[in-house]
């Protein structure tokens, strides 16, 4: 996945998800000024567009390494997530939006045109979120929640995961902002939590079990903080390694053991306060203004208007699909006896493609996933005319995300490449991942996938770099997978094309179990028990999955929707242009056409289509 944030570090992309932030100095100067040359007038606007909503999210902006210069001073900075923070959003994106909109587009070129569709679709689609009663709205990102602050949303796990792996610590200046970072920080979880007392006052209380989890990790949090722990542990590491002079440790301590402790004490008795009223009730159709929260956000995931009942038939109808795919491998390879779940099963109990599950294991775990990118850097010339660097570094999970977090996540690094892109793997315990199922994680998390799909955003306009759609985001990651497959991968590894089909079949359960328990009633159990049984997924891997999808609710349908249209597109493009039709020219044009919705993506194809027809 994205892939584990409303607010600056995103899982799945630096920026993807700049959520509620600090009011901001507007950078940009009346609509009229920009309207000179229509290219240098557009990319004025949409530099402008940038600007405004990076006064939002320091944190994107270290992220990004663009924090420098006239926005240095974004460095000792974190996003405002309080009531005020998320309404003076809403307000940028209101006039900006409003700015875009009246813009003459007449002789624009096609890259500009795109550029302005997407600020469009993506600040409709947020401002329609911010007018909702509740919940944690990401700006072109992909963590939308009903829910402020439960087990994978909040600042308790954003901003310590930020601040080590994003937040440099060259200088004494670094060391001074990561000060006046962890300074700011128990304002910005003090504001979550008037936010989630005010939705308990509107009746929206998460799932009772979704509560149990998150007191768990913020008690760990809570122990951490009161100890000195991790926050204080990374500034003194990493300010000796770079030869600081000063007490940054102690100073860290101080700000760590006093208010950054007490304000994630007040957060979490008012997560513990709202425990007695919680249900068991997993899906929103069960909160006050479900069903209307629920469409948005499948709207936001998937860049469509398809209703759940829609989502729910598409994805019964390509398992089905997949599974027939599966069925003859799985007979090959000497499983003939129950249901292609049944028997994917039992090939999850093989011995031979398990790891162990000691420190051994995680080890060779970290080189298996090295061998496989060596494999794929090899045959990416076959598929791609435009090739990128593929800078990516393969990281564990800091330990306290690890029982909450997903078995992997992923997403390109810096502008400037001095931050890598980054490979999250889950190593909590090895029996999250096999022989069979690594190599399709690889591809999808680093290249040719959310890593490498994330350079080719660099070469844009910087609110092209920020704004990203869920449904292209992890559409272009699957059909990543799909790549390695036709690249011929697996031809002598057929076990691996089990595991790559078994992650699409995954991806299509998706869209059956969210739609199940937040417009069908389905139990927290129903949903763990469709994935066993249909799709012979890892008990342990979907219990945690399943919890994802109540408080995400909505985001785990993107991805097949949005692989299955990258898809139809490429064989519309294929019947067009017959003997004209090259792999390569698709897969460059998705990629340099950038991060869009869907119906762009379907115009960016069409243009190909008709210039390379002559």
């Amino acid at each position: 996945m994205h892939h584990p944030l409303s607010v600056p570090v995103s899982r799945r992309h630096t920026l993807a998800a700049l959520g509620a932030g600090t009011a901001g100095i507007a950078l940009a100067g009346p609509a009229a000024a920009l309207q000179d040359a229509p290219g240098s007038g557009a990319q004025l606007l949409l530099d402008s567009v940038a600007d405004n909503l990076l006064a939002h999210s320091p944190e994107g902006a270290t992220s990004l390494g663009i924090d420098t210069g006239a926005r240095a001073a974004m460095r000792g900075k974190l996003a405002d997530r309080s009531a005020a923070g998320v309404a003076a959003l809403a307000d940028t994106l209101k006039a900006d939006v409003a700015r875009v909109r009246a813009f003459d587009k007449a002789g624009l070129d096609h890259q500009a045109r795109t550029s302005l569709a997407v600020v469009e679709s993506a600040y409709d689609v947020a401002l329609a979120g911010f007018a909702l009663p509740y919940g944690d709205v990401a700006v072109g990102g992909w963590r939308n929640t009903p829910y402020v602050v439960i087990q994978n949303v909040g600042a308790y796990l954003d901003i310590p995961k930020f601040l080590d792996s994003d937040h440099p610590v060259k200088t004494s200046a670094d060391a001074e902002a990561y000060l006046a970072r962890l300074g700011a920080f128990p304002g910005v979880l003090d504001g979550e939590t008037e936010r989630m007392k005010a939705a308990a006052a509107q009746g929206l209380i998460a799932p009772a079990f979704l509560i149990d989890k998150a007191v768990g990790q913020m008690e760990a949090s809570l122990a951490d903080a009161k100890a000195g722990g991790s926050m204080v542990e990374s500034l003194n590491r990493r300010a000796a390694a770079a030869e600081l002079n000063g007490d940054w440790g102690a100073r860290a301590a101080k700000i760590v053991q006093g208010p950054v402790a007490a304000a994630l004490e007040r957060q979490l008795a008012e997560m513990k306060a709202q425990r007695p009223k919680a249900t068991m009730d997993a899906g929103l159709w069960a909160r006050p203004g479900g069903d209307e929260w629920y469409a948005w956000g499948l709207r936001a995931s998937t860049t469509t208007r398809m209703t759940p009942d829609e989502i729910h038939e598409m994805g019964r109808q390509e398992l089905a699909e997949l599974h027939g795919r599966m069925d003859p491998i799985l007979k090959k390879l000497g499983y003939t006896q129950g249901s292609v779940g049944d028997r994917m099963n039992a090939l999850a109990r093989d011995p031979r493609y398990k790891f162990p599950d000691n420190d051994a294991g995680r080890a060779e775990i970290l080189a298996y996933i090295q061998t496989w990118l060596g494999k794929i850097r090899a045959e990416l010339p076959r598929a791609f005319r435009t090739l990128v660097k593929g800078n990516v570094e393969v990281k564990r999970l800091p330990l306290a995300e690890e029982p909450g977090a997903p078995a992997a996540y992923g997403g390109a690094g810096s502008i400037d490449g001095s931050i890598p892109g980054r490979f999250w793997i889950n190593l909590r315990t090895t029996e999250l991942h096999s022989k069979y199922s690594l190599p399709d994680l690889t591809m999808h998390e680093a290249i040719p996938g959310h890593a490498w799909q994330g350079e080719y955003a660099h070469s844009m306009p910087l609110i092209r770099t920020m704004l990203a759609f869920n449904a292209y985001s992890e559409g272009w990651a699957l059909y990543a997978e799909q790549l390695a497959d036709e690249l011929g991968l697996y031809d002598d590894f057929e076990v691996g094309r089990l595991g790559y089909l078994q992650s699409l079949a995954f991806r299509a359960c998706r869209l059956v179990v969210d739609t199940g328990l937040h417009a069908k009633r389905w139990t927290r159990e129903q949903g763990v028990r469709f994935f066993v049984e249909e799709n012979g997924s890892n008990p342990l891997e979907v219990a945690s999955e399943v919890d994802r999808y109540c408080s995400w609710a909505g985001q785990a349908c993107g991805y097949k929707v949005g692989h299955s249209e990258i898809v139809r597109q490429r064989g519309l493009a294929q019947a067009a242009l017959g003997a004209r039709y090259d792999l390569r020219d698709f897969n460059d044009v998705v990629l340099k056409g950038g991060n869009v919705p869907l119906d762009v993506l379907a115009l960016n194809v069409a243009e190909y289509v008709a210039g390379a027809k002559g």
